[in-house]
């Protein structure tokens, strides 16, 4: 029977899904317990749940980079009686193999979010609807400020906020500084983030017969073509585009090397074919635990080590005779310079990405070796999370792990055959992709100097902030570093936090129920960036150790 004293009062500062991973954790402890646990949300978008990235309102042009097939973000609250798996909301004519549109996803992170504030006997949610401002107070007595006052006292709070406010990098910055400036702003250069997207496509219907530059080669880089023509009235249809007249003149995309995201297996059928063993996972498992007590550079080739035989054999079943010592050579390349074993232009890069993708091309050491990455995700998450590594070490397979996203993020192939044709027709041009000399003119900006067919009035910025404490100007984390709540776990990286998720402050211990799950805390986590991370490991690991607290303490007076 339900115990209706109530343990305690749990803050959550934003509900986009990280958010929502931990209370559906903390739901399903406190039924565990049968105890009743207030929790006030602090979410300032009108719909919890979603957050901005998965937003329910914005256009189906912005698609997840993940077939239903490969969705699986459990049963919300368990049992079977919250509102039923992704998989369940697949429309009809639909299968498995869709890659949907991000507000999908979103509709049903809210439908989510819904259940458990208004169907949770255990739970008593309370959603206010602004920005947390600063906290202040000691364990077992949190309050917050926000635009219209103090809450609290909290036994419990967790802030899940994702990407924080940030300073713009040195480029951006000289960018929006040329813009302020006279010229540039008599002659109507524009420069616009890549997100939101309905904004962005709104903008997009003053650019026709404008050349457009966008900044990054990613995800999102794909999102934002589909906005300047698919968003303008064009359409795909018999192999070629369609132009509706409204796009821009053309567009130009550009990133470091020039190279776009390679696309994932167009089916399950080929995508079985690189899935590792069991034997192989267990082997990775026992090395990532070994390479955590290791250096930067031992632990990264413990890491590679494991890659080596689910790589040889998935090439051999493949029909791929690669010679001996070509996965070693590969991954010792990217250990070092990630990338720089891929020597082709960028359409021929694009086209053979697309075959190796649909199978009609055998795969390369890279293509094979990001795969079983990818697939290795969640155990990776399970080993590392927990570890409390040296953080060089942290931070040198995090940036191995970020290295192969190139490949173990990939898009949809469809994805990369609508840029194919999008070159095709001249709309997109890659000839200034490979990391150009960007110049600044009154006019806006040109890539390549002296070189007029490459020069844009406007820009479009689709790169997301690294998520670091170094620059971030969020009021609340400047506000919590201020009073040593929060401390760098070292340059380039985010906080320190315990393995349960704790914020261990500038005195070098926990702060007893203060805590962080998300990108911020890059360093002590990694392979944060994927929807499954947001109900995973960590949300668990929080909500167990923040219910155990509360069942042997008092409400803070």
């Amino acid at each position: 029977m339900l115990d209706q004293s109530k343990a305690g009062r749990v803050a959550i500062i934003g509900m986009g899904p990280r958010g929502l991973g931990a209370l559906n954790a903390l739901a399903e402890r406190a039924a565990e317990v049968d105890q009743i646990i207030e929790v006030d949300v602090f979410e300032p978008g009108k719909i919890p749940g979603p957050g901005p990235n998965f937003d329910p309102d914005q256009s189906d042009l912005c698609l997840l980079n993940i077939p239903l097939r490969s969705i699986d973000l459990g049963d919300p609250a368990g049992e079977g009686i919250g509102p039923g798996r992704l998989i369940d909301w697949i429309e009809d004519g639909e299968d498995g193999e869709t890659y949907p549109p991000r507000a999908f996803l979103g509709a049903y992170l809210a439908r989510w979010y819904s259940y458990l504030a208004n169907s949770m006997p255990h739970l008593q949610i309370t959603h206010h609807r602004q920005y947390v401002r600063d906290i202040r107070g000691t364990a077992g007595a949190w309050y917050l400020w926000g635009q219209e006052g103090a809450y609290g006292p909290y036994d419990e709070v967790l802030l899940t906020q994702g990407q924080p406010d940030t300073e713009p990098d040195p480029q951006i910055a000289r960018w929006q500084e040329h813009l302020r400036q006279g010229a540039a702003q008599d002659s109507g250069a524009e420069m616009l983030q890549a997100y939101p997207a309905n904004r962005l496509m709104a903008a997009a219907q003053s650019w026709r017969g404008r050349t457009v530059a966008i900044r990054g080669l990613g995800l999102s880089t794909l999102d934002v073509l589909r906005l300047l023509t698919l968003g303008q009235g064009g359409h795909f249809a018999e192999g070629r585009y369609h132009p509706s007249g409204n796009e821009p003149a053309r567009i130009l995309p550009f990133s470091l090397n020039g190279h776009a995201p390679v696309p994932k297996p167009a089916n399950a059928q080929l995508d079985r074919r690189y899935e590792p063993t069991e034997a192989e996972t267990c082997a990775f498992a026992r090395e990532l635990a070994t390479a955590l007590r290791l250096g930067p550079k031992a632990a990264v080739a413990q890491i590679a080590q494991s890659l080596l035989a689910p790589t040889y054999r998935i090439l051999a079943e493949d029909g791929v005779d690669c010679g001996p010592g070509t996965v070693e050579a590969w991954l010792e390349t990217e250990r070092d310079h990630p990338g720089a074993q891929e020597c082709n232009p960028p359409i021929a890069a694009l086209r053979h990405g697309i075959e190796m993708a649909m199978g009609t091309r055998p795969p390369s050491p890279g293509y094979v070796i990001g795969q079983v990455w990818r697939k290795w995700q969640d155990a990776l998450r399970r080993g590392f999370n927990p570890g409390q590594s040296d953080v060089e070490t942290a931070r040198a397979l995090e940036k191995f792990d970020e290295g192969l996203k190139r490949f173990s993020y990939g898009p949809p192939v469809g994805a990369a055959h609508e840029m194919l044709m999008l070159i095709e027709v001249g709309l997109v041009d890659l000839h200034a992709a490979d990391d150009p000399d960007v110049v600044l003119t009154p006019e806006g900006w040109q890539l390549l100097p002296g070189d007029d067919s490459s020069s844009a009035s406007v820009m479009v910025d689709a790169v997301l902030p690294a998520p670091t404490l170094d620059h971030c100007r969020d009021a609340l984390v400047l506000a919590l570093c201020k009073r040593g709540h929060m401390t760098r776990l070292a340059e380039g990286l985010g906080a320190k936090i315990a393995p349960d998720g704790r914020l261990i402050g500038e005195d070098g211990r926990p702060r007893g129920g203060l805590s962080l799950l998300g990108r911020l805390a890059l360093g002590n986590v990694v392979a944060v960036d994927s929807i499954h991370d947001c109900f995973g490991a960590a949300s668990a690991r929080w909500a167990d150790a923040a219910v155990a607290r509360l069942v042997r303490r008092p409400l803070a007076a």
